[in-house]
């Protein structure tokens, strides 16, 4: 046992919080993992190895060394945890699937400051807001700083000595009014950095104080008569209004806030990171997090928060999320909201992961169309509780007009897709009158007993359309033919959209958005079709039999064919002779027009 061949390590471990190191054979880091007590977490591995999932025992089997890193805190385990990942990848660790890189806005360490987007990260003592995960988001901001404020895009070394040297002269972008001239001292420094404070305000997401500023400019203009000014000063004010108004998403109270929600599947997560500034959502990022050991949410969580907190260096004092993280960020007040705004804006979030997990379906789905198939058909396994993929399904669909011209139609689904060459139709023999649970259950023994008699292969799941009681008649035949533990059956009633079980009284409820019900729903339609497509034209013999079918020679397409010309029996009887072969042809025209004349006669001489 595994246990056994570590005992001597286990015994060792310290019961402080650190990182632990898992190597292969070959000496290769195969996974690492945080801990709050590395003795308990590392035991854990190795204690109750029956009632470990089929991975973990995978893992533990190929450890052949394990080390530790002990730290002082559990954050710090955390930390060294992502960076540590970041730097083996190993085999067995959740893996963030994102390798962007992502752009900054940079104010550059320099005299009279330049304000630009970069995608490259210096220690030089410059600042660095971001990185956006939205180059539009990014480039929208620019746009406002640059209508706002002007600032000099040139490259020029504007130190004191060089502008007291005379060494530059102004540009175009000074005459068109798009720079001040501070290469020509006709900007203090001093006014120039003014103008960095209030873009650091706007950057930051606190875009009230900056319309307080120039609240209070535009009123000092006022007050001096500079009219002119103070409409272009107000003109910015309504600028920053109408971006204001764009980007607020909830109450302005909410202010420097991290949002962090997730939504899984089997094989993967999906973590949306929201940044939160004056009721303005600033940043928003989804990250994707491969499963690897069937980790639990909050453990997939907590990884993605200090992530993408470090990541994109936010310095928020309190973080909104779904469910509480088993490892907390010091000095951070964690929020799991219940109602109002807050609650809101944890389902933004979820919305945005969910959004991103479906794109990323999509995308998977178009490289590789089996893997939609593969997935859809692993879905519906799942929900309906089934022990393999139903790769192949029927579903059948009564029609009668009130007792009259009983048929039932199936259809047949392969890899969760149409398979029309494999539908049929049945004409009910058996049962008189309108009885769907007799007919149900004749056309149910009459298809699986032909299925078994011809030894051919049989459906994982058979859909019937109705509930309860078109249920127990299928179910019936089930029985008779012994396919009960077979085949699973399965009802879905109209009205609320329900799937009933055999021999349980209570529906399964499947959200409205299911694949699996989507399915389900879309063979029923299409059974239904089919059935009203062949019920309606053998409603059609029935009512042509009366009249032209009865005529010796004449057919049912004959009949047909004359019913679209001349529109009603009537019309036909009293067109001519040539007039009808030009539709049926001269010998079945002759039959039918002899016909009418001598019908006509036999009248004649009833009234005389």
């Amino acid at each position: 046992m595994a246990a056994q061949k570590f005992l001597s390590v286990l015994k060792t471990l310290p019961h402080n919080p650190g990182v632990y190191q898992y190597f292969d054979k070959d000496g290769k880091v195969i996974y690492i993992g945080k801990a709050k007590n590395l003795k308990k977490r590392v035991s854990s591995y190795f204690n109750n190895e029956a009632s470990q999932t089929g991975k973990l025992r995978v893992l533990v089997a190929r450890i052949a060394d394990i080390r530790w890193i002990v730290v002082d805190t559990e954050y710090d385990a955390l930390l060294l945890e992502n960076n540590l990942i970041k730097e083996y990848q190993p085999r067995y660790n959740i893996m963030l699937k994102d390798d962007k890189t992502y752009p900054w806005i940079c104010i550059k360490n320099e005299p009279f400051p330049r304000v630009f987007p970069t995608r490259n990260f210096y220690k030089d003592g410059s600042e660095y807001f971001g990185p956006y995960a939205s180059g539009k988001l990014m480039h929208t901001l620019l746009d406002l700083i640059r209508q706002l404020y002007t600032l000099r895009n040139c490259n020029l070394n504007l130190s004191k000595s060089n502008i007291k040297a005379d060494k530059f002269k102004v540009c175009l972008e000074y005459h068109i009014g798009n720079c001040k001239g501070p290469c020509e001292g006709l900007q203090t420094e001093e006014d120039y950095l003014e103008t960095i404070k209030g873009i650091r305000s706007i950057i930051k997401g606190n875009i009230g104080m900056v319309k307080n500023q120039l609240t209070d400019l535009m009123k000092q203009y006022a007050e001096a008569f500079a009219f002119e000014k103070a409409q272009i000063v107000k003109e910015k004010i309504e600028l920053l209004d109408k971006y204001q108004s764009k980007s607020l998403v909830v109450t302005p109270s909410i202010n420097n806030v991290d949002v962090f929600s997730i939504i899984d599947d089997e094989n993967a997560a999906y973590v949306n990171f929201m940044k939160v500034a004056s009721g303005a959502i600033i940043q928003s990022h989804t990250v994707e997090l491969k499963k690897k050991l069937d980790e639990t949410k909050v453990e997939l969580l907590t990884l993605a928060i200090a992530d993408l907190q470090t990541r994109f260096s936010s310095g928020a004092k309190e973080i909104i999320v779904p469910v509480m993280p088993d490892f907390k960020l010091p000095d951070i007040k964690y929020t799991v909201p219940q109602r109002g705004e807050k609650k809101k804006l944890l389902e933004l979030s979820e919305r945005n992961a969910k959004y991103y997990q479906i794109d990323k379906q999509r995308q998977k789905d178009l490289v590789d169309p089996s893997r939609r198939t593969n997935r859809i058909l692993d879905t519906i396994k799942k929900d309906l509780g089934l022990k393999q993929q139903p790769a192949y399904m029927e579903c059948f669909d009564n029609s009668n007009t009130q007792g009259t011209y009983p048929v039932a139609a199936m259809v047949v689904f392969k890899d969760a897709k149409p398979s029309k060459k494999d539908y049929r139709h049945f004409n009910i023999k058996t049962v008189e009158g309108p009885d769907d649970f007799a007919s149900m259950e004749e056309v149910v023994y009459r298809r699986y007993s032909r299925l078994l008699n011809e030894g051919q292969e049989l459906p994982q799941v058979v859909v019937v359309d109705g509930g309860k009681g078109q249920l127990s008649s299928a179910m019936a035949s089930f029985e008779k033919l012994g396919l009960q533990d077979k085949i699973q059956l399965i009802g879905i009633a109209k009205k609320l959209e329900e799937l009933y079980f055999p021999g349980d009284p209570l529906p399964l409820h499947l959200d409205k958005k299911s694949e699996t019900l989507k399915v389900i729903q879309q063979m029923r339609d299409e059974a239904h079709r089919f059935g009203i497509t062949h019920h309606r034209k053998r409603r059609e013999k029935g009512t042509i039999k009366t009249s032209l079918s009865e005529i010796e020679g004449i057919g049912f397409s004959t009949s047909q064919a004359l019913l679209r010309k001349f529109k009603s029996i009537k019309n036909i009887r009293l067109a001519d002779l040539e007039a009808l072969k030009e539709v049926i042809g001269s010998a079945r025209a002759t039959i039918i027009f002899n016909y009418f004349r001598s019908e006509t006669n036999k009248e004649k001489g009833n009234q005389e």
